[in-house]
């Protein structure tokens, strides 16, 4: 069993050199806390964006520290948001998502943790000359498609969002309704209990005098 766990550690991190993620939907258990970490650049910019999907009030707590351990971003209790830095210093920054405060209810993430600015399209990175026609339009349909690509990812999290209300409010409704059909079933049996006492006849009490 060690043996296994192992090889698909050793798998996993031999795969993390050759895959780069900027974005990931993760979940977060209860009076749990997690941790992510990106090496930056000094001067480059970067974009941290983040929402709740389901769980809860929909809110976690996010800190973003940078190598110095100053923390540079936090939010209590934050639903969602976007914050774009310049980092100061060369080094490993880090963005911590909390639900300590939370005991019963894990919450679904979405972080997008963009660094520096997007690639260019091949070909097109050190151009030297002005763009043809050709050149030009392929660069603003890849800038349309990525806005597109961006549009779609938040149009998923809102639906997400808007499934799971909707289906915690289906199953509210569906146990108010089984108690509800338990209350009526109780009432009317006690109608009839009650009712079939009025109308039957009691019988005399048979007192003998000596």
């Amino acid at each position: 069993m060690l043996t296994n766990k192992c090889f698909y550690v050793i798998f996993s991190l031999f795969f993390i050199e050759w895959v780069i993620a900027t974005e990931l939907t993760f979940e977060l258990a209860d009076n749990a806390k997690e941790c992510f970490f990106e090496e930056i650049q000094k001067n480059v910019t970067a974009t941290l964006e983040y929402q709740v999907v389901t769980g809860g009030q929909y809110d976690v707590d996010v800190t973003l520290e940078d190598p110095k351990k100053q923390v540079i971003y936090n939010q209590v209790k934050s639903q969602f948001d976007s914050h774009t830095f310049t980092a100061p210093v060369t080094g490993i920054y880090i963005v911590c998502f909390s639900n300590e405060f939370s005991t019963i209810s894990h919450k679904i993430v979405y972080m997008d943790f963009q660094v520096g600015d997007e690639a260019p399209l091949p070909g097109l990175g050190e151009h030297i000359t002005a763009l043809t026609k050709m050149e030009a339009s392929a660069q603003d349909s890849h800038k349309a498609l990525s806005t597109i690509i961006d549009f779609q990812t938040h149009h998923r999290l809102r639906e997400a969002q808007g499934k799971k209300r909707a289906d915690d409010m289906n199953e509210r409704v569906l146990w108010w309704s089984v108690i509800q059909t338990f209350v009526i079933i109780i009432i009317s049996i006690s109608q009839v209990i009650i009712l079939k006492n009025f109308f039957t006849e009691r019988k005399p009490l048979n007192v003998s005098f000596r």
